[in-house]
């Protein structure tokens, strides 16, 4: 019965691709032009369909998510007849592009970073997703903006699989109800004020921590994303990262003065700029947990909760508690959510398996088990959030899924040169004192030409 179930699907792409240019069946509203030379609509990577039953996936996840990710997979193999294979690779970048040079690709393969994804897009490696996956219905469940990463000259070529949340602030939950602190500030400005408070405590506002050996600095990019994106909007954002703007624009300054009132401020952070140096990032909370409490704030994403102890992860409902990263007055007026995640692309577009098991991958109906394992968002909007663990993880899930517009870390969508390279080190350089002109300038003029 999974067989035909298949067939009845590969039937109706190929009926919707038929009807395209005029019912705009599964298309892409946003549709301009492919980047290759055959549109989409004939694929030349992937071969044919084989009729074996099996799916190759290729990721970056291993260990514990790979277990989580495989054990997600179970009850669709058994339904469908569908076996899938997935191969891990710590060196993703490498190897998905190695295979596709030579001829060796895998029938679907998870994109931890977007860039990646829209290079092989464009020598036209990976099938555009409204050629047979239903667009419309994917975007109305999908947290806004999720597309954005991944398109190329109108089309769509990857969809969401996994989803990260960077703009979220964590505090000790005793500590923080027990001095009467608010968890639900409605501007940067208004968290200040609260920071202001927790100073005429005694207590450095915000813990920060940036050490990440040769990495260094990421964490900064970070703070600097959700200014840009708070201070200058989404459509000051993307054209930063596409370098329609140069990186010491105006509205890029700005937003590093406007984070520097946090991280700049005498006494705002502990360990001043050492300490943000110096702290490994995964230890940035550590104080905070202390008894007394040395700082009192961590803005950093869900995966956070990896860093923490097995004690405070056994019971982080009560350890701690979560606020959203909150708007910035006077700039962009909704609630952007900066993040991450994992997107899944279809090589070979022959193959109604390898269909089938996009369908179910890029579905509000997959992960549920990895969900309960903890350590997994999903990114629709429609996923049923009783899967996740914990009201902290359900909390991090709402936030999600109200923001107005979701927005991939630029500095994962800038070239390499720059996204992990100036822009970490110039992260390091600022808090050492060199002036938001120097550094901006000298990551702009480390932006390559071509």
């Amino acid at each position: 019965m999974a067989r035909h179930r298949n067939r009845r699907i590969s039937a109706l792409a190929v009926v919707c691709l038929a009807a395209l240019a005029t019912a705009g069946c599964l298309q892409d509203p946003n549709a301009g032009g492919s980047s290759g030379g055959a549109g989409g609509e004939v694929f030349a990577d992937g071969g044919t369909a084989d009729g074996d039953g099996t799916v190759e996936i290729l990721g970056a996840f291993g260990g514990a998510e790979q277990e989580a990710f495989e054990k997600s997979l179970t009850k669709f193999e058994d339904e469908s007849g569908i076996t899938i294979e997935y191969t891990a690779s710590t060196d993703f970048t490498t190897i998905v592009k190695s295979r596709v040079q030579g001829g060796d690709t895998p029938d679907i393969a998870l994109f931890p970073q977007p860039g990646g994804l829209t290079e092989l897009a464009a020598d036209n490696h990976i099938q555009p997703i409204d050629t047979f996956l239903d667009y419309d219905g994917l975007d109305d469940t999908l947290i806004p903006g999720f597309f954005d990463s991944v398109r190329l000259n109108g089309r769509v070529y990857g969809a969401p699989m996994r989803m990260a949340v960077k703009s979220i602030v964590w505090v000790p939950k005793d500590e923080w109800e027990k001095r009467g602190y608010t968890l639900e500030p409605e501007s940067i400005q208004e968290l200040e004020k609260i920071a202001d408070e927790i100073k005429a405590d005694g207590i450095a506002p915000w813990c920060i921590g940036y050490e990440s050996d040769q990495a260094t600095g990421w964490v900064g990019t970070d703070w600097i994303e959700e200014y840009v994106l708070r201070v200058g909007g989404p459509e000051v954002y993307d054209d930063w990262v596409e370098h329609k703007i140069p990186f010491d624009d105006p509205q890029i300054k700005k937003a590093f003065d406007a984070y520097g009132e946090i991280s700049q401020t005498q006494g705002n952070v502990f360990g001043g700029a050492d300490g943000i140096l110096n702290t490994p990032f995964a230890e940035a909370m550590n104080p905070a947990l202390q008894d007394p409490p040395k700082c009192m704030m961590m803005r950093q994403g869900n995966f956070a909760i990896s860093f923490f102890s097995p004690e405070v992860q056994q019971n982080l409902d009560d350890e701690l508690s979560i606020m959203y990263f909150p708007p910035y007055d006077g700039g962009f007026g909704g609630t952007p959510v900066l993040g991450g995640g994992d997107l899944a692309a279809l090589f070979n577009g022959n193959d109604e398996d390898a269909i089938t098991v996009m369908e179910f991958l890029t579905s509000d109906q997959f992960g549920a088990e990895w969900a309960q394992a903890g350590g997994w968002l999903s990114p629709h909007t429609t996923f049923d959030v009783s899967n996740y663990p914990n009201d902290t993880t359900r909390r991090i899930a709402e936030i999600a899924n109200s923001a107005d517009i979701f927005r991939f870390d630029a500095s994962d969508l800038m070239p390499k040169e720059v996204g992990s390279g100036t822009f970490w080190t110039g992260m390091v350089e600022w808090h050492r004192g060199k002036s938001t002109d120097q550094v901006t300038a000298d990551i702009e003029s480390s932006w390559p030409t071509s």
